[in-house]
């Protein structure tokens, strides 16, 4: 198939990518490669993905609506995996109207380019924020995301209602994937793990936010793109059993569905750090703080609903997983 991947020098993204490629699909790499965190970063992985067959490349944002639609009018994508906007929780608080550029009118005119270049499938990444003030574990798909806690958490909820607008009204199918904590070698520097590593090795004190106590269903990055690509390979139809009069949050009459993508194995902060300094050989010191504004203290995803759809079962346990973020950021830090 013709895949457009936005955020194609991101973390998930170019892993993506690199997996479509491997499977024969031509992909559409489409990336602003912004200044958020190390763009030298972004360089690299594009690099290794602009010498494969297959695989090209356009530098622009999404809130760019005349590079939007030329890509589109041009490359005629299939199907549609939207992973770029601007990301990061705590950036919100400073930066809000990159939220609303990149996560609202980009997101606006990747619709509206789907809509009107006969798209089959749009898969986007929604964000396990969006459960904000609940406090229910496990997080499910039913339950009520009407509690935000950053504005950040509010844009992927507004991405959520604007599909499903888009799913109801032009039959255009929509997944949305409320992604759990990503980790794994070609991460995101402003990530804990990316973070920790870094100090650690430095010897400086990394700083533990909650005491270390709260818990994330930390997710192996090749478990998040088998399940993108098991999703993306899943079109969504009209819910046979949609009832509205008792209406499912996860599902509609419209061919439009969210799911959580997560390990459904929650790991407290602490024993997340212990596995870190097993696999550096190194101790850290810690600087116990509390809890960050527009934190929510834990997160555990119920993917009983994306396994029944697509077959997505993840297996990576975190002392695998951050084994092989050490040896890869070993490698390329060398």
């Amino acid at each position: 198939m013709r895949i457009l991947v936005t955020g194609a020098a991101g973390f998930i993204g170019s892993t993506l990518a690199h997996r479509l490629l491997a499977r024969g699909d031509e992909v559409l790499g489409y990336d602003n490669l912004n200044d958020y965190y190390d763009p030298a970063l972004k360089d690299a992985r594009l690099a290794r993905l602009l010498p494969q067959p297959g695989f090209t490349f356009v530098r622009a944002s999404l809130e760019d609506r005349a590079a939007m639609e030329r890509v589109f009018s041009e490359f005629k994508p299939q199907r549609v995996v939207n992973l770029a906007a601007q990301a990061g929780v705590r950036y919100s608080l400073e930066n809000p109207h990159a939220y609303i550029d990149s996560n609202i009118v980009g997101f606006t005119n990747i619709l509206e380019a789907c809509r009107h270049n006969g798209v089959e499938h749009l898969v986007y990444a929604s964000s396990s924020s969006v459960y904000g003030a609940n406090r229910k574990l496990p997080f499910a798909v039913e339950d009520s995301v009407d509690h935000p806690v950053s504005l950040y958490a509010a844009t992927k909820k507004a991405n959520e209602l604007m599909a499903h607008t888009y799913s109801h009204l032009f039959d255009l199918p929509t997944t949305g994937l409320r992604f759990f904590t990503v980790y794994g070698p070609w991460g995101r520097p402003d990530m804990a793990l990316f973070l920790f590593t870094r100090k650690i090795l430095a010897g400086e004190p990394i700083n533990v936010f909650n005491h270390g106590r709260h818990t994330r269903d930390f997710t192996y990055i090749d478990d998040i793109v088998e399940g993108v690509v098991r999703t993306l390979d899943t079109v969504p139809g009209a819910d046979p059993n949609y009832d509205p009069l008792q209406p499912n949050p996860g599902s509609s009459s419209a061919p439009w569905r969210v799911y959580n993508i997560g390990n459904h194995q929650p790991v407290q902060l602490l024993r997340y750090i212990e596995v870190l300094e097993d696999c550096l050989g190194r101790t850290a010191e810690k600087r116990l703080l509390p809890m960050q504004p527009g934190d929510v203290p834990d997160t555990e995803a119920d993917v009983e609903a994306l396994k029944r759809d697509t077959g997505y079962s993840p297996s990576t346990p975190i002392e695998t997983g951050v084994r092989n973020f050490v040896e890869w950021y070993r490698a390329f830090y060398s």
